[in-house]
């Protein structure tokens, strides 16, 4: 069975989301920003593709200094990523280094690894 993995990373103006399989990207996703978005509507997309692909999902949190990911309502109160039936999430801490420039840089997001998250 093909693992999925999700990251997810927040930029002021938006959020972006890369699903990989062992092929390669199955989906990109850039969404409006985070104050736009139902409480449950990052749970509810991760419920979906999980059951879309019959597995639970490895996700990756991006966070950094102005983002902690309590917002997306993925992480509980001591700010460990949440384990249900569908997604564990990892939490990868990681300073910004550069602004990305164009709807297609996911670079920096593939660049993540098992090595920076925190379980």
């Amino acid at each position: 069975m093909e693992r999925i993995s999700v990251i997810i990373a927040r930029d002021p103006a938006r959020v972006r989301i890369l699903v990989r399989g062992s092929e390669g990207d199955v989906l990109k996703a850039v969404l409006g920003p985070l104050g736009q978005a139902h409480p449950r509507a990052a749970r509810t997309l991760l419920e979906g593709l999980s059951l879309w692909h019959q597995q639970p999902l490895a996700v990756v949190l991006r966070v950094d200094d102005s983002f902690d990911g309590h917002a997306l309502g993925l992480c509980d109160a001591l700010g460990f990523g949440e384990r249900n039936l569908h997604y564990e999430i990892g939490i990868a801490h990681q300073r910004p280094t550069r602004r990305l420039c164009g709807l297609a840089d996911f670079s920096d997001l593939r660049e993540l690894d098992q090595g920076q998250v925190l379980s």
